[in-house]
């Protein structure tokens, strides 16, 4: 059986939460999150909103794109396999989401992931 220390190390980058902790910072902190983006919706009513679904090796992180930061970040939020995003906790029926306020492409990490 492998042990935990066995299994390749998830590339997190520098100052990003993990979805497991998402709950501990106060409604409005400025969190830094990551992940494989595993959902990306963009509803016809949502009036240019993107919503995306990060995952992480915890758990899943959900991502409101206002339109003026999707215009802002567009290559890397409709590109990207694996994101950074720096935004506001906000919390509304019982569901936590990040407002992203930067996206980063960060997907040259999941090399790292092979590299083990």
């Amino acid at each position: 059986m492998e042990s935990r220390s066995d299994l390749p190390r998830w590339p997190r980058p520098p100052a990003c939460l993990p979805a497991a902790r998402l709950a501990e910072p106060p409604e409005g902190a400025r969190v830094a999150v990551a992940g494989l983006v595993i959902l990306r919706q963009r509803p016809g009513t949502a009036k240019g909103v993107i919503f995306l679904t990060l995952e992480d090796e915890t758990g899943v992180v959900n991502v409101i794109v206002w339109r003026k930061m999707y215009e802002r970040f567009r290559r890397a939020v409709i590109a990207g396999r694996m994101l950074r995003v720096t935004g506001r906790v906000q919390r509304a029926h019982e569901v936590t989401h990040v407002i992203a306020e930067q996206v980063e492409d960060i997907s040259a990490m999941l090399d790292l992931l092979l590299a083990r």
